[in-house]
């Protein structure tokens, strides 16, 4: 009769729970109710408004580590939103079909009635170094 080897099996089964509780971390944490706000639009000037380190993509690393700093807290690290926060989901593409300028614009001036606090004080090349690295948050 074959023996079993029931330290690998509760090895195997306990990395098993270890996944699934991670996995069920993540789309708790996710924000699948993201609606946005009808009411928060750029002004045609601003949303019109071209982002002076587009040609400058590897910019988009400063604005990861700002983006870490300033917008995890709500967005998430992955951009998908917090939804006890009632954040935007970056990924989404209604989302990342804004302009550059529009996002520039909701950065720098918040929408204090949904939480979003503004980002004015920043120096301006940072806010368009986030708008870099928020272009690179798509769907997987």
């Amino acid at each position: 009769m074959k023996r079993v080897k029931w330290g690998w099996i509760w090895r195997r089964v306990g990395w098993t729970m270890l996944a699934l509780c991670l996995l069920a971390a993540v789309c708790l944490a996710q924000n699948p109710t993201y609606q946005q706000d009808a009411t928060w639009h750029a002004p045609a000037d601003a949303a019109s408004r071209p982002n002076p380190l587009s040609t400058k993509p590897q910019t988009a690393a400063g604005g990861r580590k700002l983006f870490i700093r300033n917008c995890v807290e709500c967005h998430g690290k992955d951009g998908t939103g917090i939804e006890t926060k009632h954040s935007a989901d970056l990924q989404l593409p209604v989302v990342q079909q804004q302009s550059d300028g529009v996002f520039f614009w909701k950065i720098t001036n918040g929408n204090t009635g949904r939480g979003m606090p503004s980002f004015s004080k920043m120096p301006e090349l940072q806010r368009w170094q986030i708008v870099l690295y928020i272009r690179t948050l798509k769907q997987p």
